[in-house]
């Protein structure tokens, strides 16, 4: 299909976001273009293999992978177009009410459910990668950190400490993540969830203003104020489930989000 590029968006760490319209269909889509410093070390045949896994994903809270593909070998996948805003966005507005936090949280958590049973975490929840389009929250970028991940493997490709930051994001980056535990699973993107709804219900993450290397110390090793303390009328259920997310060991988290829902 054709492409006509309409303008870029700021586009994350890992790829280059364009806005553009599919000519054949007449509809909007998102072009993520892989960074040509990450799409260096990868294998392009076996990101299009791993995207497939992301692209199989159908569930109302996840944005789908529709297509991908390469141009001048830079890998790229493309999503609809979300009408709407990030909840980062959101989040700049102001406090959300309590009632809103939850309705987040309970979609983002039937994405994470989904996912997880078919073997796909996220391993970069976050609030950049959380749309709200009517009174739904959708998530973007399912399975994309997994197929660049596995498509930096081998002697050739990159290492996943080269990669850093790209898989995963120091403000919501599980303990054992952090770490680069080759036994991180699916635990780790209830944390970040955790950490996700803090931040929704207290205005700040669980480690505010720590740069990025204190961060993951701060993730490994100190306990985040409780969020009664911040947001007194949380409804204690709620807190302590969301401080349940957030603890150091994976056993002592939700079993999955399953449970979590």
């Amino acid at each position: 299909s054709t492409f006509t590029i309409e303008r870029e968006l700021g586009g994350g760490g890992m790829s280059r976001v364009f806005v553009a319209d599919e000519e054949r269909l007449g509809r909007k889509v998102v072009v993520k273009v892989l960074a040509p410093e990450l799409a260096a070390g990868l294998s392009t045949t076996r990101f299009e293999r791993e995207i497939r896994v992301a692209a199989s994903l159908q569930q109302a809270n996840i944005v789908p992978v529709l297509a991908a593909g390469d141009v001048d070998g830079l890998p790229y996948y493309t999503m609809p177009f979300v009408e709407g805003e990030s909840l980062r966005n959101r989040l700049g507005r102001g406090v959300l009410p309590i009632s809103e936090v939850v309705s987040i949280l309970r979609d983002v958590s039937r994405a994470l459910a989904y996912a997880h049973e078919r073997g796909v975490v996220h391993r970069d929840i976050k609030p950049d990668n959380v749309l709200l389009s009517g009174h739904t929250a959708v998530v973007t970028d399912f399975g994309i950190a997994k197929a660049i991940a596995a498509a930096a493997e081998g002697p050739a490709g990159v290492t996943l400490t080269q990669l850093g930051t790209a898989v995963g994001t120091p403000a919501y980056m599980a303990p054992e993540q952090a770490g680069g535990d080759p036994g991180t699973d699916h635990r780790a993107d209830l944390y970040a969830f955790g950490c996700m709804a803090y931040e929704l219900l207290a205005g700040r993450g669980p480690f505010p203003d720590l740069p990025p290397h204190k961060l993951l110390v701060a993730h490994m090793s100190e306990a985040a104020r409780p969020v009664m303390e911040l947001r007194p009328d949380c409804p204690p259920p709620l807190a302590a489930l969301v401080m349940q997310c957030m603890a150091k060991d994976p056993a002592s988290r939700p079993a999955s989000a399953t449970e979590l829902l």
